[in-house]
């Protein structure tokens, strides 16, 4: 396997360039971090962040869920048209 291919493979997978896979992914790795830190604030204080967390959870599934019906829409229309 090609080196360009290590960075090119997957993202094409999921019908994103690298750049674009790079800033996807780390919108999640940002969610993820935020809803760490709260998390760990509110295992201190149990007053605080009550809901962040789950909620973070909750947006991330949904971008993810609703990326990959995109994607399959999309597949969907390339396989009638061809």
């Amino acid at each position: 396997m090609s080196l360009k291919a290590k960075f090119t493979d997957h993202p094409a997978t999921v019908g994103e360039t690298y750049g674009e896979h790079f800033v996807s992914a780390m919108g999640f790795s940002l969610s993820m971090l935020k809803a760490a830190f709260c998390c760990g604030m509110h295992a201190i204080l149990p007053f605080a962040f009550e809901k962040t967390g789950s909620d973070c959870i909750t947006r991330l599934y949904d971008r993810m869920v609703t990326n990959r019906s995109r994607l399959e829409k999309e597949k969907e229309v390339s396989a009638k048209a061809a």
